[in-house]
């Protein structure tokens, strides 16, 4: 395989990639600090996506005319390039799905049919909705019980705590790799172990981590971990779960339909090998082939400057809003990235994000699909500002300035 070289990391040159970056909203140039919810995309995904449905869109596995066997080519190999940048064993490893929702319901809908009435499933408190809602679900009906680990002031877990949760009883630990909401990190390799330890497979929420750090699912250890497209720079409406293979033979199928099948009867139905058995009926083909894409992108970029870049992005970030009186940063734990959450004494979020968006600079408001996130901080909400790696400490500069504008005008 020829090495790939990378270029040093240059944020200047990176901007140039995405066009959206390039408009201005209000007459001012904008600047996009909602990276957390969904990403830009660079040229090339959106080249790919032209490229697709002007010359070669076509159903995929079971046609035989040229589109057609071109499509699933790409589809697959799609499959592969993922593959290899999470570093699974197996292409059969990665299942197409929605996004990392779709992927965390398949999880809780087919693994949790292999689990029985008293089993418990590990979350913890800074969980988005998307990891707390299947598995409130499940339990209510497999009659399975939901433990919570608990996290202190600053956004950590507080392993102690989790530790005396995790049990013989645990038979699953559903844990978000970085919050959301928070920027926090979690030691997943390590609460991998441990509930390997007492027997319990683990989940990994990869929404948040997919675009900011390498993945590496064999040294994670990891039985299943899921991700979403949008958030890494590819388009909406795909994402991928990777499961370890001997696990995936043994879960029954999420859904009924086609390219799932082996055999039909009308008695009896035979299911297809993985990949497919998870992937009922036609797919999202240029999601897959421009989430591929998007990929390739990435392999082309210095990930390592990307993640260094923006690590100083949130240090410079968190520095100027230290110097703002009445304002409070959420989550602040040691080991963080990407992601600032904050609240003003006697300032309503939603107001604060209005006032930016007239001043060109986007950010989130509210309380980011992790309501019992905001309970355990009482409060409603939070203005939040996230990073990717085409922003810069000049933006930032800029945000603080509407920031410190907007503040002044809402007392």
């Amino acid at each position: 395989m020829t090495e790939i070289i990378k270029k040093p990391f240059n944020v200047r040159e990176i901007r140039e990639e995405f066009p959206a970056l390039r408009q201005e909203i209000y007459g001012k140039n904008l600047i996009y600090f909602d990276n957390g919810a969904t990403s830009q995309k660079p040229q090339i995904v959106l080249n790919a996506i032209n490229k697709f449905y002007s010359k070669e869109n076509a159903n995929i596995h079971r046609g035989v005319h040229f589109m057609s066997q071109k499509a699933t080519t790409e589809f697959e190999e799609a499959r592969k390039q993922i593959q290899h940048f999470i570093n699974a064993r197996k292409a059969e490893e990665i299942i197409f799905t929605k996004g990392t929702t779709d992927g965390i319901n398949l999880v809780a809908s087919s693994y949790g049919e292999l689990l029985t009435a008293g089993d418990e499933i590990l979350i913890t408190a800074m969980e988005h909705h998307s990891n707390i809602v299947p598995w409130q679900m499940l339990c209510q009906r497999k009659g399975l019980i939901l433990r919570v680990a608990p996290i202190n002031f600053k956004g950590e877990l507080i392993i102690e705590e989790f530790d005396k949760l995790l049990s013989k009883k645990t038979k699953l630990l559903a844990i978000t790799h970085i919050s959301n909401t928070l920027g926090t990190i979690n030691p997943v390799k390590e609460l991998t172990q441990k509930a390997h330890a007492v027997g319990a497979k683990v989940l990994l929420d990869g929404a948040q981590s997919i675009q900011h750090m390498k993945i590496d699912v064999k040294d994670l250890d990891c039985d299943f971990y899921v991700f979403s497209s949008h958030k890494l720079f590819g388009p909406t409406g795909i994402g991928v779960l990777y499961g370890k293979e001997d696990l995936l033979d043994r879960m029954p199928p999420y859904q009924g339909g086609g390219d799932m099948i082996s055999r039909v009867t009308f008695e009896h139905t035979s299911y297809n090998e993985l990949p497919f058995k998870f992937e009922a009926g036609t797919p999202h083909i240029a999601g897959g082939i421009c989430l591929g894409t998007s990929v390739g992108f990435l392999n082309s970029i210095d990930l390592d400057g990307a993640q260094k870049h923006e690590a100083e992005l949130t240090k410079y970030a968190e520095h100027l809003l230290d110097t703002f009186e009445g304002l409070h940063i959420i989550g602040e734990a040691k080991n963080k990235t990407s992601v600032i959450s904050f609240t003003v004494d006697g300032i309503h979020p939603f107001d604060i994000g209005t006032l930016l968006d007239k001043q060109g600079i986007a950010v989130r408001t509210g309380h980011h699909c992790t309501q019992p996130l905001m309970d355990f901080y009482k409060i409603p909400g939070t203005t939040r500002a996230s990073f990717a790696f085409y922003n810069t400490k000049e933006e930032i500069d800029l945000f603080v300035e509407a920031l410190e504008k907007s503040i002044n005008m809402l007392k």
